[in-house]
């Protein structure tokens, strides 16, 4: 599936996913539950407005974006 991450960069040029674009689907961004860095990715975890869970990492040598993790909530 293809995944493309819309993001904004703050002052301090860091970006930070906005959108996910998950082949036709459109999720916005409605949370940043957690960031961390890794030796050659940087981790997002993210609640998207669907009510899912999303874990994406971005690999910054090849400028990459990656979803790692989906987890909905049953209701």
């Amino acid at each position: 599936m293809d995944l493309k991450v819309e993001c904004y960069a703050g002052y301090r040029g860091e970006e930070t996913p906005r959108r996910l674009v998950l082949g036709d689907r459109r999720v916005e961004v409605v949370e940043v539950i957690d960031r961390w860095y890794g030796p050659d990715h940087r981790y997002f975890k993210l609640r998207g407005d669907d009510g899912a869970v999303y874990l994406v990492r971005h690999d910054e040598p090849a400028d990459r974006w990656e979803l790692t993790l989906f987890q909905r909530e049953e209701r």
